[in-house]
């Protein structure tokens, strides 16, 4: 581990440490930074590459750079003692290990992921403790918690009750920024994108429990139009039965929870579905100097060409489908960047050189909320919208909207205004009323249409 101090500063109040300084940091390292500055707030990140790190807060004489090895758990406890405050923005499955050092080193805990078992099973050791562990702390999920359950609780408090609840989220390309086929560019983890949908979506519908497989997922979107965007493809996501309990929806007849792709997306996501590109769970060794198409035909009737092949697979497939996959290259003899893994990685890879923010892009937050509820023997609807543009492909509104909630829920915890203790998420008003109203301030703010 290397930790650098940029020069000798006071005795601070807290320490803080923030784990991960990729895609998504930007924006909370920089609000942090910040209050660091003016708060007496001793503030490091740490990363697996110190250069990432300087990249990020170069800038910043005040700020601490280390690195992080999570082999290492020596190294590992020494850097989180004495803080008050951990922020992890490392993937999902590692929060975990910070989680247990955290414990140990009598910090909080922040992520934005969502709450794992193993996390969820360390809620007493926490409490007792007195210490907080949050999740759920970022954009999705993160702001849909805190706008929804403002809306939920606003609607309980009046003598309303909700029958219905459908709540989506994508990360986009602003529109002038559109210039490929299948409208979207990365703007966070590409593995996550290319894995997405793997577990099996379930969700209520008119008080029926609904599955759906992942070979099933993109053939089962729908299409939802957003004020002044247009269409957007809206598929379910993970478990959504789950935050009925969580949101106090217990009697409610539909609860969906769901992704945003720009409208014509999961058809032609389908196809790569269905010709097995997506799948993440065998390894392979192609030849050197491959093209896409030659490996699509791997997965094809040796007869067909690689285009009368998938018409064959999808006999329903459009041109427009077809069109977003011939812009990939799947239909031509274009070298594949990536010869060795799992098909997911070999097609990230490829998708990597195709789905670029490059220099002025600027990538877009759609969020909406559906609400249908009964208010005095009449039946209501509710439509709650947030779109956010980023300013550039580094601080995109991704980054913003991860960022900020992560940045703003840590400052909570620094000036003691949190008491309750324990694995949590943002779903109660001592949470999202002040996030909610910070985030305004940096035009995070949500339009209502009442019906």
């Amino acid at each position: 581990m290397i930790l650098q101090r940029n020069y000798d500063t006071p005795k601070y109040m807290k320490k803080v440490l923030v784990v991960g300084a990729g895609r998504s940091a930007t924006v909370c390292i920089d609000y942090l930074a910040e209050q660091a500055k003016n708060n007496s707030i001793e503030l490091t990140v740490a990363d697996a590459t110190l250069d990432l790190v300087e990249k990020k807060v170069g800038q910043y004489a005040w700020v601490n750079q280390a690195t992080i090895n999570l082999d290492n758990l020596e190294e590992l406890h020494t850097l989180i003692s004495g803080k008050a405050v951990v922020i992890s923005l490392l993937p999902a499955d590692l929060h975990i290990i910070l989680a247990n050092a955290c414990l140990v080193e009598q910090a909080h805990l922040i992520t934005a992921s969502y709450t794992s078992v193993a996390m969820r099973d360390l809620d007493e050791e926490v409490k007792a403790k007195g210490l907080i562990f949050l999740n759920e702390c970022g954009l999705d999920p993160g702001i849909d918690h805190l706008s929804a359950m403002e809306i939920i609780d606003r609607i309980h408090d009046e003598g309303g009750t909700v029958t219905s609840f459908k709540s989506y989220c994508g990360g986009l390309v602003a529109p002038e920024s559109d210039n490929n086929p299948w409208g979207y560019k990365f703007s966070w983890n590409p593995r996550n994108v290319v894995i997405s949908g793997q577990s099996i979506a379930t969700f209520l519908e008119e008080g029926r429990t609904k599955f759906v497989p992942y070979q099933q997922l993109f053939q089962r979107d729908e299409t939802i139009e957003v004020h002044g965007y247009g269409k957007f493809d809206a598929y379910p996501n993970r478990d959504s039965l789950i935050y009925k309990g969580i949101y106090g929806l217990e009697n409610v007849k539909t609860m969906l929870r769901g992704t945003l792709r720009k409208h014509g997306y999961c058809e032609a996501w389908n196809a790569l579905v269905m010709l097995g590109l997506t799948d993440d769970t065998y390894h392979i060794e192609l030849q050197e100097g491959i093209t896409f198409q030659e490996w699509v035909q791997m997965y094809l009737p040796h007869s067909e060409t690689s285009r009368l092949g998938i018409e064959v697979l999808i006999p329903s497939i459009s041109l427009s489908a077809i069109d977003k996959l011939d812009w990939l290259g799947v239909f031509r003899q274009e070298p594949l960047p990536k010869t060795s893994g799992t098909p997911a990685q070999i097609l990230q890879a490829l998708l990597e050189t195709k789905w670029v923010l490059s220099h002025g892009d600027r990538d877009m937050i759609v969020m909406q909320h559906q609400f249908t509820y009964n208010y005095k023997g009449k039946a209501h609807d509710l439509i709650s919208e947030l779109v956010v543009e980023g300013e550039n492909e580094t601080y995109t509104a991704m980054a913003k909207t991860v960022g900020l909630p992560l940045a703003l829920a840590c400052m909570l915890i620094v000036e003691e205004k949190i008491t309750v203790y324990g694995v949590q998420l943002p779903i109660t008003k001592m949470w999202y009323q002040p996030l909610l109203q910070s985030l305004a301030t940096f035009g995070i703010t949500f339009k209502h249409q009442n019906n």
